[in-house]
């Protein structure tokens, strides 16, 4: 008998790695609307940056009145992943390419009541995965080289998002596919379309007149792109 995977949810996740740092609270409350907080953590070896790190993190805990995302752009994520799943992430997504055992350190995760991702930079592909894709809760397709923010959106990642959708539902899983890179309101439909249902986004949030409105107007668009 055929299975089939359950509608996934159109989420909207900003990354506060554009916010305003001095002022953290105020900056998450014009959030409120959104599902989910993304918070990137960057130790300038696995990617060129330095950024967040568990002091903000935790700060985005405190403040927040949604869910937090983090996502470990970092050496060694079997060992800290936990770490940031005990201090209150209800999502952890870690990097295949730094991973040394990641359906061991996902299964870690779910114990600890918390959401498993496997993140996948542009060059890597879903296929080593696609026998194990029922040990994680999402998928994060990276839409840009990560490590730092407002890179241009790379469209050939689409191909990639559709595999991974289409693996899913084979399956008949309930993954989320995530994208994170560049995402706006000229390309939110275009991953939505090719099956991603939790975008990550920024610098189009934050530098947007109302971060609220602009949430809003990335919900319906991706919203409309699911229902084509």
């Amino acid at each position: 008998m055929m299975t089939t995977s359950p509608t996934p949810p159109t989420l909207i996740s900003p990354s506060i790695l554009n916010c305003d740092f001095g002022h953290l609270a105020s900056e998450l409350d014009k959030i409120s609307n959104a599902d989910y907080v993304h918070v990137d953590i960057m130790d300038n070896h696995f990617v060129p940056n330095l950024a967040l790190g568990m002091p903000i993190f935790e700060s985005a805990v405190k403040y927040s009145q949604l869910p937090i995302d983090a996502h470990l752009m970092i050496e060694n994520p079997d060992t800290w992943a936990p770490v940031y799943a005990e201090a209150g992430a209800r999502s952890v997504t870690f990097h295949a390419e730094a991973c040394a055992a990641p359906l061991r350190l996902a299964r870690e995760l779910r114990k600890k009541g918390t959401r498993a991702g496997l993140a996948l930079k542009p060059a890597t592909g879903i296929e080593p995965y696609i026998d194990i894709l029922n040990e994680f809760d999402m998928i994060l397709i990276m839409t840009v080289e990560p490590g730092f923010g407002g890179q241009s959106f790379i469209d050939t990642m689409m191909p990639k998002i559709t595999r991974t959708r289409k693996a899913i539902e084979a399956a008949g899983l309930d993954v989320w596919i995530q994208v994170d890179g560049g995402i706006s309101r000229d390309t939110i439909e275009r991953a939505a379309e090719a099956g991603a249902n939790n975008f990550v986004a920024g610098s189009a949030v934050y530098k947007a007149e109302d971060a609220f409105t602009e949430i809003e107007t990335l919900r319906s668009l991706a919203n409309r792109a699911h229902k084509h």
